[in-house]
């Protein structure tokens, strides 16, 4: 009697439902069907919705309803606080699928290769938003000491950390911030954040909702110099192209020919300004030393030799993300990314790995927003369906859907199920009730694996 196909996705944030998605929605999922096990490191599914969106942007976290809505499907099962490779390898997991799909996404932070990263006070903006966030692994408490923070970025992570930084602790109260994170953004100093580009206001990766929410606080006062604003034909071309761009470059404008008001926390969004330098003494973070630039005509700059050195405590690196290396997996080191041709994994001399498939973040680096993994996803599992008719999948050694639930508690570890899931978030929304909040979210491992019913 025929079986469904088994496939195990490692990764149970956006790219992996809608991985899961395409392969329900598929000719394969008639009979005898698919059946699907997502493996997740987290004891909670949503990756980057739960972890990496700032807690007052409640309208992205809304698509959390959206996949919610596919593992809700009786043919996916959730593993949750399961790591790959320590709790299961590559080969554990050929021995139980037909294919393994591989959607880990990227929540390191980019390495900025300028002196003075080592210091004290100098933070990469991965690590800020895990703890604002309440990812289970990190510190409970942050710095929050410096009066005067620079942010070095100019993507949607940069305008979430220096928006954190700049609004009030009781501004985020009504979100689901745990209650270390509240009492730690209680406590901190800053007044100003300055907010720098290297290139111009074309250039910037703004998306123009975000950009413009900076605005839409009482304690938030968004400042830019007007001879920050200056474009090319590059730039032009860009507008004309790309209705986005237009819109955060005309924002930009708006906010350069205001007066300042008197909000008590001034935010500033620099551009033409490439950090050279973190400056430090006796290890920590004093200043910040830029090069200004200009434009060259085609929408890239080049320096002046001229720079400024900026009075800072405190320096977040919002430089893009950078996905961990999978083992067992060929690697790019430069982009961060496991190789691949349509989602195939290959070989550095082209060969296809067989039955192992990327999709998201890992594939393709971390650009883009969330909906833009939806396609990737498609096309990895087009691909994946089309190996499978073709007869190129691997036969499992263990394809029964038992197999891998003995394995895991033979292992011992301690995994949470979508039930499970049910029961943590009914949990986090009781103590956001009696706090008249829609959720708190619970930060300890161990006290979500509790929650979920796990014994610990």
């Amino acid at each position: 009697m025929p079986r469904p196909l088994r496939v195990a996705i490692v990764g149970a944030g956006p790219a992996g439902i809608y991985a899961a998605d395409a392969l329900l929605k598929s000719e394969a999922a008639a009979d005898p069907g698919v059946s699907i096990d997502l493996f997740e490191r987290m004891p909670a599914p949503f990756g980057l919705i739960r972890y990496g969106v700032a807690p007052d942007h409640p309208r992205i976290k809304g698509i959390v309803t959206a996949l919610h809505q596919v593992l809700d499907k009786p043919q996916i099962r959730l593993f949750g606080n399961v790591d790959y490779p320590s709790d299961i390898t590559l080969d554990d997991l050929r021995a139980f699928y037909d294919a393994v799909i591989f959607s880990t996404g990227a929540d390191a932070d980019r390495a900025l290769n300028i002196p003075g990263v080592e210091l004290e006070g100098s933070y990469g903006a991965a690590d800020f938003v895990s703890w604002y966030d309440g990812h289970p692994d990190v510190p409970r408490t942050w710095p929050l000491e410096a009066e005067k923070v620079a942010v070095l970025g100019v993507g949607n992570v940069a305008l979430d950390v220096a928006r954190i930084l700049a609004k009030t602790a009781d501004e985020l109260l009504p979100t689901e911030i745990p209650p270390n994170v509240h009492a730690g953004l209680k406590a901190n100093k800053a007044l100003e954040i300055h907010v720098f580009g290297r290139r111009g206001p074309a250039q910037a990766k703004f998306s123009p909702m975000e950009l413009r929410e900076l605005d839409h606080s009482p304690s938030i006062e968004v400042i830019v110099n007007p001879e920050d604003i200056d474009y090319d034909q590059g730039s032009i071309d860009a507008r004309r192209s790309n209705k986005q761009v237009d819109m955060v470059a005309k924002t930009l404008e708006n906010w350069a020919i205001r007066d300042v008001g008197d909000r008590p926390h001034k935010l500033f969004l620099h551009f033409f300004e490439s950090p050279s330098e973190i400056v430090g003494e006796d290890g920590k973070v004093v200043g910040l030393r830029t090069e200004r630039t200009e434009l060259d005509g085609t929408g890239n700059v080049k320096g002046t030799g001229e720079f400024t050195s900026w009075d800072v405590q405190a320096v977040y690196r919002a430089v893009g993300y950078l996905s961990e290396e999978l083992p067992k997996l060929p690697w790019d080191a430069d982009s961060g990314t496991v190789p691949d041709e349509g989602g195939r994994v290959v070989q550095q001399g082209g060969e296809h790995v067989p039955s192992t498939y990327v999709t998201g973040w890992i594939r393709r680096g971390p650009i883009g927003l969330i909906g833009h993994t939806k396609g990737d996803a498609n096309e990895t599992v087009a691909n994946l369906l089309e190996d499978h008719r073709e007869g190129r999948l691997h036969t499992p050694d263990a394809p029964g859907e038992d197999a891998v639930v003995e394995f895991l508690e033979g292992r011992g570890v301690a995994y949470t199920t979508w039930d499970g899931w049910y029961r943590l978030d009914a949990a986090e929304r009781a103590r956001g009730e009696a706090e008249g909040r829609e959720r708190v979210k619970i930060v300890e491992r161990e006290e979500m694996l509790r929650a979920s019913g796990v014994e610990v």
